[in-house]
């Protein structure tokens, strides 16, 4: 027996020696291998000094997601993403990196044209496409012309696109326009063959987040309110490209018989439709569109193309450090983007404790007059939510107005942390609402009985229940159930309370619903449709400031980080860009959809497992 158990000991000793060999040796691999890219990039600094040619093109080429903040502050995951496209998650671009580059290129006497690139981008709320377009509407008042150049336009990039003078397609691309989806995966009949018991703890109607967990389908009550937000989203995208576009809003194709009716007029040809709707000017090559820019804003003999520079390379020569500290009165920009969850958290999440700092510091700033708070959140932890609440409340006590902005998403929790603000902005398209509640607490008694696993015991108390192996009491289920409805209660209170509402009214509006920007301003959600421009001028004037710095209070870097990032972005911006190979796989992606659906709950910490969450927001 003893010999069984030493050898057993020694066996997954020099199983484990093997994986922590093996772990520290691929991180030192990768570590070398980013340092000798590093290396070769300064020795090369000063052999290909980043210059804007004189009469060129600014390449808007655009890769990855849209954002108001990104997603981690981790310098060697920014390096990984400039450089190879890879990193522990998706690109992504800032709104206002955007803006600046437009507005500064219209006004660059060394930029004469703007060339769209956008095979790259990959999705945007609707509210970030209306703030570039509005830019590049803006850099066409200079005269200076804009052309689209793609293989193929989804409806995002196509958004964009629709701003320019010429739009150019591949002869062999296309211009798709499939509408919003919202899908998901239900996994009640598998939690059953897996013997888990899932007990749920919510209130409202439309409270749809968990419905996955105890439904093989959507209920009629999400698919009705999924139904009139999406339609109101949908309807709204369409006009405004319709609108910027100069066509009829009714050329977008809503069936599949009126599709095929045009794509056989066009020989089943993707490229010849997009031509025939007018979607497009003209079918071009990637060699046809060189040589018109060569034609427009010169040769670059160096690389035998157009003269031009991309946007990385552009924002590298604009982008100079401002400095971050207020000199005089001023409004303070706090970023909430992400899910919320208790505690510190990186930016991309929103930390109960790290926003409430930022929060915090603004109010303790002398000079911040004012604070707009960003929001592009579903929600999260209600305790969190509140927690990052009381700061609002707190900066009013200091006489410091707050505006809420809200970005795409502003639901649940996202509303929870707004409701406060002297002032709530959304966007038309900004997905609101969703005023509940939920719970859930799965427990594995019954799996672990079928593999012949019991877990026995006592405690001093009937509350006591440590372990999710065990069967959940019903008296625990029903204090459960009371904290969530108790915690419903609050959530509608503090509505009715800073909307001027009754409870019965922001009960018959709240139930979980979703509701779209433009319907929650008629029923009182809100204050006023606009965007952060908006919520900044309303802030000005609620502080009563003429003659105000604007600037955004974020998390500060240490010097060894600032001094890392700094050396890891001047190395990226030197190398090659290329793209991580993804795979093509629908089984894969699938199985990535369930592995990103169960961490999203796995990642909630509330400490009493209370949230304010709407996983039903998210558009596809």
């Amino acid at each position: 027996m003893a010999a069984n158990q030493s050898f057993t000991k020694s066996l997954f000793l020099g199983i484990w020696n093997v994986l922590n060999f093996s772990r520290k040796l691929v991180f030192n691999l990768i570590f070398i291998l980013l340092l000798i890219f590093i290396i070769i990039a300064i020795a090369n600094s000063g052999k290909d000094e980043i210059k804007v040619p004189q009469g060129g093109a600014l390449v808007l080429n655009l890769t990855g997601n849209l954002v108001i903040q990104k997603t981690s502050v981790d310098p060697f995951d920014e390096f990984a993403n400039e450089a190879f496209g890879g990193g522990s998650g998706p690109n992504e671009i800032l709104v206002r990196d955007v803006v600046k580059a437009i507005e500064n290129a219209k006004e660059d006497r060394r930029i004469s044209a703007l060339l769209l690139d956008f095979d790259g981008l990959r999705g945007a709320g609707l509210d970030k496409l209306r703030v570039v377009a509005a830019a590049l509407e803006d850099f066409k008042t200079s005269g200076k012309p804009v052309i689209a150049r793609g293989d193929i336009y989804g409806q995002v990039q196509y958004y964009l696109a629709a701003h320019a003078d010429k739009i150019y397609l591949n002869p062999e691309g296309a211009v798709l326009f499939d509408g919003l989806t919202r899908q998901r995966m239900y996994y009640k009949e598998a939690l059953e063959k897996l013997k888990i018991n899932t007990h749920v703890f919510k209130v409202g109607t439309y409270k749809s987040a968990i419905e996955p967990y105890l439904r093989n389908d959507m209920s009629p009550e999400a698919k009705e309110a999924n139904e009139a937000w999406m339609g109101s989203y949908w309807e709204q995208m369409k006009q405004d490209i319709a609108n910027a576009r100069g066509i009829d809003v009714a050329s977008f194709d809503e069936t599949a018989e009126a599709f095929m009716n045009k794509f056989e007029a066009a020989n089943g040809d993707f490229a010849q439709y997009a031509l025939s709707n007018g979607w497009v000017d003209a079918l071009k090559t990637r060699e046809q569109i060189r040589s018109e820019m060569i034609d427009l804003v010169g040769k670059d003999d160096k690389d035998n193309s157009f003269k031009g520079i991309s946007f990385a390379r552009y924002m590298s020569v604009i982008n100079f450090p401002l400095p971050q500290e207020f000199t005089k009165d001023g409004i303070a920009v706090v970023v909430a983007k992400g899910t919320i969850l208790d505690g510190n958290q990186p930016s991309g999440t929103i930390g109960g404790e790290s926003t409430a700092r930022l929060l915090r510091k603004a109010r303790n700033n002398e000079n911040v007059k004012a604070v707009v708070l960003h929001v592009d959140s579903p929600g999260g932890s209600a305790f969190a939510s509140e927690i990052i609440r009381q700061e609002v409340i707190e900066l009013k006590n200091a006489g410091k107005p707050v505006v809420a902005v809200m970005s795409t998403y502003a639901a649940s929790g996202g509303y929870w942390i707004s409701a406060s603000a002297d002032k709530i902005i959304a966007s038309p398209a900004t997905i609101t609402g969703s005023i509940g509640i939920f719970g859930m607490l799965m427990t594995y008694e019954d799996t672990l009985a079928h593999l012949g696993v019991y877990t026995d015991g006592v405690s001093t108390t009937e509350l006591g229940f440590s372990s999710l192996s065990k069967t959940l009491p019903e008296s625990l289920e029903q204090i459960i159930q009371r904290s969530i409805e108790r915690g419903y209660e609050q959530f509608i209170t503090l509505v009715a309370e800073n909307r001027n509402m009754t409870l019965e009214q922001v009960d018959s509006i709240a139930q979980g619903r979703v509701w779209i920007g433009e319907t929650a301003l008629e029923l009182g959600l809100v204050d006023a449709l606009g965007g952060l421009e908006e919520g900044i001028k309303a802030a000005a004037e609620l502080a009563g400031l003429e003659d105000y710095q604007v600037k955004y209070i974020e998390r500060t870097l240490s010097p060894k980080e600032q001094f890392i990032r700094e050396l890891l972005q001047n190395a990226a911006i030197k190398l090659v860009q290329t793209q991580m190979i993804d795979s093509n796989s629908p089984l894969l992606g699938l199985f990535g959809q369930i592995a990103r659906e169960i961490s999203t709950f796995s990642r909630l910490n509330d400490p009493k497992a209370t949230y304010a969450m709407c996983l039903e927001c998210e558009l596809k």
